[in-house]
C-alpha cells in the first residue's frame, strides 16, 4: 500500500495515546513466564505484539483476549517443545524468545522478512547463549538461527551492549529461571539504558529479584525464581505519540494527547522536552500533551541514545526548524528495521530536505520555509521511517507518496487513521 500524504493546512483535535509497544510485548513475556493466570489491561495492537502473543501460543502458554485485556495461563520455565518460531519482523521479540528457547531441546527461528530483520545482526546474544552451554547455528549472526538448549546454566555470563540493548534484557527474563544464580557483565558500552530500566521495571512487578549496579552494567540474579502471575496495566506509548506530537509541531494545530504520564519512565517521553526546547508551544499537564503549532521550530542539539524510537520524528520536525539541528550517540539507529541513519537520510533528501549523516549522529539544516516533496519516496519496510516521513509529508507543497505504508502497523496500526482524525488528507493506493 502507498500512502499518498498531501500538505495539510491545520490539524486539530483530540486522540487517546496508543498502548505502549515495549510495555505490553514484556507483560506478554512475563506472563508466559510465570505458572499460573495473568491479566494484561489495554495492551497493544500491533505487528510485534501480535508475534509475540503467536508465539507465546506456539511455546505453550494459553492467551484469551477481548477488546480491553489479555488473559495468559504460562508455561513457566516448561515451554513447549516446538521446531520452529516465526517472529514475523519483530527484533525485539526475537531476541527476547531466543532466550525463552534456551530452555527448549530445539527451535529455529525462521527468516520470512529477509531485507529486514533478516539483515539484522544478533552476534551479541548468540555468544551469551552459548557462554551458558547452549548450541547455536546461524547464519553468520543472522536468521535463520537455530537453537538447541534444554538446561541452560547460569555462572558468569558476558554481554556486548555497544549494538542493543535487547540482548541484555533477553538474558535477564531467562536468567531468574535457571537453577545456578548468575552474574552478568555488560561489555563495552550499553546503548538505551532506559529501556533497560523498563525491562527491570516489569521484572520488580513480576516478583524478580535483580541486583543492578547504578550504572546497569553489572547484575546479579537468583537462580531457582518463579514468575508471579498478576495484573499489569499498560501505559500510554511515547515513541508512537511522538509521531503525531511532532506532525502537530510543524503546521498550525490545536492537538491534545491523552493517556501520556508526566512521570513514565520511557525514555521517549524526552520528546516533550525536544520540542520544547524547538520552541513548541506545548503543556504537559494531567496525563495530556497539549501542542498549539505554529509551524515555526529552532534548531537544537540533542543526545538521542535516551529516545532512540522517537529520534526520527525529531529529525523530521527538525527539518523545518531554523538552523542546523544535530541528534548525536545514535549509531544503534543503524541496526533496526533498516538503517535508521544512511537509509532515513537518503529518502529525507529525496523530500528535498537537506541532511547529512555522520556515523553516529543525523545532522539537519533547517528549511523554515518547507520543502517541495512531490516525489515517491521507499519507506524501507520500517514503521518509524513512515511515520517521520508522514510528518516531512504534511509541511511540503506537492506532498509526498511513501511507498510500504502498510508497515506503520509493526508498532501503531491506527496511525494514519488518528491524522485522519485530526484533519490530515491522506489518499490511499496500491502498490
Amino acid at each position: 500500500m502507498k500512502a499518498w500524504v498531501k500538505p495539510a493546512v491545520r490539524l486539530e483535535g483530540e486522540i487517546q495515546a496508543l498502548s505502549s509497544k515495549n510495555y505490553t510485548t514484556r507483560y506478554l513475556l512475563v506472563g508466559a513466564l510465570s505458572e499460573g493466570t495473568s491479566t494484561i489491561w489495554y495492551p497493544a495492537h500491533s505487528e510485534d505484539s501480535d508475534a509475540m502473543r503467536r508465539c507465546i501460543r506456539d511455546l505453550g502458554a494459553q492467551v484469551e483476549e477481548d477488546e480491553e485485556k489479555m488473559v495468559i495461563r504460562g508455561f513457566g520455565r516448561s515451554p513447549r517443545n516446538v521446531r520452529e518460531l516465526n517472529v514475523g519482523n519483530a527484533g525485539a521479540v526475537l531476541r527476547f524468545l531466543m532466550a525463552v528457547a534456551a530452555f527448549c531441546p530445539e527451535v529455529t527461528f525462521v527468516n520470512t522478512y529477509p531485507e529486514s530483520l533478516g539483515k539484522r545482526p544478533h552476534d551479541d546474544l548468540l555468544a551469551s547463549l552459548r557462554q551458558m552451554g547452549v548450541e547455536v547455528d546461524d547464519n553468520g549472526g543472522k536468521l535463520p538461527i537455530t537453537i538447541r538448549g534444554g538446561r541452560p546454566q547460569g555462572g558468569r555470563i558476558t554481554v556486548s551492549g555497544a549494538v542493543s540493548s535487547q540482548f541484555l534484557s533477553a538474558l535477564l527474563f531467562a536468567a531468574p529461571l535457571l537453577a545456578e544464580d548468575s552474574e552478568i557483565e555488560v561489555l563495552d558500552e550499553l546503548k538505551s539504558k532506559i529501556v533497560v530500566g523498563q525491562t527491570l521495571e516489569v521484572l520488580e512487578q513480576a516478583g524478580i529479584r535483580v541486583e543492578a549496579s547504578e550504572d546497569l552494567m553489572h547484575y546479579r540474579i537468583p537462580g531457582g525464581q518463579r514468575y508471579k502471575a498478576q495484573e499489569y496495566a499498560v501505559q500510554g506509548d511515547y515513541p508512537g505519540s511522538a509521531a503525531i506530537l511532532a506532525a502537530a509541531a510543524v503546521v498550525p494545530s490545536d492537538v491534545r494527547v491523552l493517556r501520556l504520564s508526566e512521570t513514565s519512565r520511557q525514555g521517549e517521553r524526552a520528546v516533550v522536552d525536544v520540542l520544547k526546547a524547538m520552541q513548541v508551544p506545548l503543556t504537559h499537564e494531567n496525563g495530556a500533551v497539549h501542542v498549539r503549532g505554529t509551524g515555526r521550530l529552532t534548531a537544537g542539539e540533542f543526545d538521542g541514545d535516551g529516545f532512540t524510537d522517537g529520534v526520527l520524528a525529531m529529525v523530521a520536525a527538525a527539518a523545518f526548524a531554523e538552523g542546523t539541528s544535530r541528534f548525536y550517540n545514535v549509531e544503534n539507529l543503524r541496526y533496526k528495521e533498516c538503517d535508521r541513519i544512511s537509509d532515513f537520510v537518503r529518502e529525507l533528501r529525496k523530500a528535498g530536505v537537506d541532511a547529512e549523516e555522520r556515523q553516529s549522529e543525523i545532522l539537519i539544516h533547517g528549511r523554515p520555509e518547507g520543502v517541495e516533496g512531490g516525489v515517491e519516496i521507499d519507506a524501507h519496510y520500517d514503521h518509524r521511517v513512515i511515520m517521520a516521513l508522514t510528518i516531512v509529508g504534511l509541511r511540503s507543497s506537492r506532498g509526498l507518496i511513501i511507498r510500504d505504508a502498510q508497515h506503520v502497523a509493526k508498532s501503531y496500526p491506527g496511525y494514519f487513521r488518528d491524522l485522519l482524525a485530526l484533519g490530515a488528507d491522506i489518499t490511499f493506493l496500491e502498490e
